[in-house]
Order: C-alpha cells, then sequence, then structure tokens
C-alpha cells in the first residue's frame, strides 16, 4: 500500500497523538517542562497521571474527559486541552472542567472546602483574538471587578492561541518556540537551531513519523485523512451557512466512527501483512 504521508513531523495536537506525546510515562518529562514554560510561577517537581474520565455525582448528568490531566508532587491539579479548531463556549467548558477537579479534591474526605490549586491550559489551534495581533497568551484569574484583588489563588486560566506566533529567533522565549513549534511541526524538515533546550528535543523525538510502529503509521495515516475530510467539511459548511449544525456533527461524529476507525485501520493493517491475531493484539 502506498505510503500517502510525506511530512517527517506528526501533527501531535491531534486527539491520540497529543496524549501519545504527552500523556503517559514516556512523555513524563516533555509535560513536566511545557508545564513549566507555560506555568514558571508554580513549582513543578514531579507529576502523576490521573484518569481522564471524570463521571457526574449528579444523576442524568454528562461527565467529561479531559486530553490530559496530571498532579504534581504538591498536590495541584493540571488539566491540558488541545482545541484545534473554533468552537463555541470553549471558555466556559475550561470552567466546567475544572470544577470536577475542584469537586473531587472536596468529595473525598477534606473537613473544608480547602482544595489544592486547579490549573487549567488550553492550547488553541486558532485565534480567538484576531484583533489582538502579537498577544499569544491569556491568563484569568477571579479578581474583584473594582480593586483588582485576587479571590483566590486555587483556580487558573492559560489559553494559548498557537498560530500567533508567526516567526521565531534566537531571543524568542521558549514559550514562543514551543507554540511555533506545535503549530507548525508538519511543515518543518527538521527541528529548527533556535530549539536545541531539552524541551525541543524531546518534543521533535517524540513527532518524527520515522519512529513510529508500523501499525502507528498506518493510525496516523487514517487520523490524518479524517482531520482533512472535518476541515474541508467545515469550511464548506460555513460558506453554506450550515457551520452550527456540522460543528455539532463533528462531536457526534466522532463517537459514532470509533467502530469503523477500528475497521478500516484493521484492513489497512491485514494490507500490510499483519495476522488477525496481531490486529486483534494492536487493536486491543
Amino acid at each position: 500500500m502506498e505510503n500517502r504521508i510525506t511530512s517527517r513531523y506528526a501533527n501531535i495536537l491531534l486527539d491520540y497523538w497529543f496524549k501519545r506525546s504527552f500523556g503517559n510515562e514516556s512523555g513524563k518529562r516533555l509535560m513536566i517542562l511545557t508545564l513549566r514554560e507555560i506555568l514558571p510561577e508554580v513549582d513543578i517537581e514531579d507529576i502523576t497521571y490521573g484518569n481522564k474520565e471524570h463521571p457526574n455525582p449528579f444523576p442524568d448528568s454528562h461527565g467529561v474527559i479531559f486530553d490530559i490531566e496530571c498532579t504534581s508532587s504538591d498536590g495541584s491539579r493540571f488539566i491540558v486541552e488541545v482545541q484545534l479548531a473554533r468552537q463555541g463556549w470553549f471558555m466556559e467548558r475550561a470552567l466546567f472542567y475544572s470544577s470536577f477537579a475542584i469537586q473531587e479534591q472536596v468529595m473525598r474526605g477534606h473537613d473544608s472546602y480547602e482544595f489544592m490549586p486547579v490549573y487549567f491550559i488550553g492550547l488553541m489551534d486558532f485565534e480567538l483574538h484576531p484583533a489582538d495581533d502579537g498577544r499569544f497568551v491569556y491568563r484569568y484569574n477571579l479578581l474583584d471587578v473594582k480593586t483588582g484583588e485576587l479571590m483566590t489563588d486555587r483556580i487558573g486560566y492559560t489559553f494559548l492561541e498557537l498560530p500567533k506566533v508567526r516567526t521565531i529567533s534566537d531571543q524568542s522565549t521558549n514559550l514562543e518556540k514551543l507554540c511555533y513549534a506545535l503549530h507548525n511541526m508538519t511543515v518543518l524538515r527538521s527541528r529548527p537551531p533556535e530549539m536545541a533546550a531539552e524541551i525541543f528535543e524531546l518534543l521533535f523525538d517524540s513527532a518524527e513519523i520515522a519512529k513510529f510502529t508500523a501499525e502507528e503509521k498506518v493510525k496516523y495515516e487514517y487520523d490524518m485523512t479524517t482531520e482533512r475530510d472535518i476541515r474541508n467539511q467545515i469550511a464548506y459548511s460555513r460558506e453554506e451557512g450550515l457551520a452550527e449544525g456540522l460543528e455539532k456533527g463533528r462531536a457526534e461524529g466522532k463517537a459514532e466512527g470509533k467502530a469503523e476507525e477500528r475497521r478500516l485501520i484493521a484492513q489497512r493493517l491485514k494490507q500490510k501483512g499483519f495476522s488477525d491475531e496481531e490486529v486483534a493484539s494492536i487493536l486491543g
């Protein structure tokens, strides 16, 4: 079967691939270095990954699934979410998601409403504030409207608009370089010389397609094709005035398409010579 992957590095903002790079034990060092760049004021020595699925304690209410959730040595919680395209109520979703990390701490036997800090980080591969050119980091806390007094330091939100970092140089910060790399990974042919720090060595190593297993390459090709199809459909629907319905359908279709995805991956694995037993083992 002809290999249609032409880039050297993968788009690791896609769901599975982001978790592959940042959301497991092999990616722990990269996750720690990334959190330190995004939240330099927070002391992060080590992290433990948590359960990304959180049921709602209230009947008939839906729970949430985080892209990545981890806890630092002092108990601080970090929720990291990737958003590839503009979506309504994204900020409100951040509030909703963070409430689970607070609820669970208080519900687990605390004698008071004291809880360890919760930090929500949103990596956005689009411009939420296009008129605010040049600014790519947005930080939010709960403050008094009149005096600016901080209500609590136990909750914070940071959003990065990745496309806003259009160029880098030796004078760029590591955070600027990180945003640039994440947004442009698939068009880079090598790691830029400005990205010599450990964080970028780990980042590019995790994204190099040549280091993927055979089955990972098949899955990545399928994921890229699916993502391109979705983006093309959204672009077309906007021209036709149907974007709202299609955005909703994206979420529904993602859930309904899991069985079809497994079938197509299995088909491609068999075309590459994998036995039925090997395919079953790969797909779990």
